[in-house]
């Protein structure tokens, strides 16, 4: 398998870069590549910053690597994530496991159910969704424990499949510093919405999402509304455009009857 993990040893501690896909293969049923990841892991000690950079992967791998350095953080250094830009997905579980988890300014956090692909018959897929229902219970476990969110808040986050930017994972909990930013900064943010101390109920999402279609209902009558006279403008020009094409027709079928009668009478006259 390839890896997709990094230990460095400097003078300043240890690091652990995780770059790109978790795990191109999955390691549920794999015993030699986890294993592999803990020796390195393990093989020193002190405090160690883990810089990530992932649109996720396979959730099995970022539960073993998570659960790696929880236990190492209890005895062998501090851990420190750093998301560089993006922790999605599994990655974001990861990220969970830092005693400290800073984002730069530019970063995000992808949260969202678990999904797999499948085949087989309607007992099969039953069986296969139920299996995601209880990995989504153990995602929830990572969130909850970082940020102290209800479970229900987290499963309702899961399932907008939501982008959270730096600042809004640090009002959430999910997040303890912005990189490259002043506490005063972060003071005057929360202020203005403080989302950490306050549990969004269900109620409250769907009053949001019903707040929301009005106004797209609405938006979509004013279009309709706006966009009549402009219509009834077109309609006009193309009734005078349509009577001035007759109008000529007419004209010229009057005209053409015109010679032909006065043809008539000339041929009249000759032969008189």
């Amino acid at each position: 398998m390839k890896k997709f993990w990094n230990f460095k040893t400097e003078e300043n501690g240890r690091t652990l870069e995780l770059i790109g896909e978790i795990a191109k293969e999955s390691w549920f049923g794999d015993e030699v590549t986890p294993k592999e990841f803990k020796n390195e892991l393990n093989g020193g000690s002190g405090d160690i910053s883990v810089f990530i950079n992932s649109p996720g992967g396979d959730i099995f791998a970022a539960s073993e690597i998570y659960t790696a350095l929880k236990e190492y953080s209890k005895s062998l250094g501090k851990v420190s994530v750093i998301i560089d830009a993006l922790a999605a997905s599994a990655a974001s579980v990861i990220a969970m496991s830092g005693d400290e988890v800073k984002m730069s300014p530019t970063a995000y956090l992808m949260i969202h159910n678990p999904w797999t692909f499948a085949a087989g018959d309607s007992d099969e897929m039953r069986v296969i969704a139920r299996q995601l229902d209880e990995i989504k219970e153990g995602v929830i476990n990572a969130y909850k424990i970082k940020s102290g969110l209800s479970r229900e808040r987290i499963s309702q986050m899961m399932d907008a499949e939501m982008y959270v930017s730096a600042a809004e994972a640090v009002r959430l909990g999910l997040a303890d510093e912005i990189l490259f930013e002043n506490e005063e900064f972060l003071k005057e943010d929360r202020l203005r919405k403080d989302y950490s101390k306050k549990d969004h109920s269900k109620e409250d999402f769907l009053k949001a999402a019903v707040a929301f279609s009005q106004k797209m209902a609405i938006n979509q009558v004013l279009a309709r509304i706006r966009g009549k006279p402009l219509e009834e403008e077109k309609e006009k020009k193309e009734n005078k455009e349509e009577k001035e094409m007759k109008e000529k027709e007419a004209a010229k079928t009057d005209y053409g009857k015109y010679k032909e009668i006065l043809n008539k009478l000339k041929l009249g006259g000759k032969a008189q």
